[in-house]
């Protein structure tokens, strides 16, 4: 599974550990996190997010 970045803070989503915080669950693909997921260090959305090369 492929990490994703966030283009505003860098904030980096892991798949394997997911965003527990939020209610997601570690093993978690980041095309399976709700639309209305946002970044847990400066909110901006999903849509804002790239994949890490």
């Amino acid at each position: 599974m492929k990490k994703y970045v966030c283009s505003a803070c860098g904030y980096v989503y892991d798949p394997v550990a997911g965003d527990p915080d939020s209610g997601i669950a570690p093993g978690t693909a980041f095309e399976d996190i709700p639309d209305d997921w946002v970044c847990p260090l400066c909110g901006v959305s999903k849509g804002d997010f790239e994949p890490q090369d």
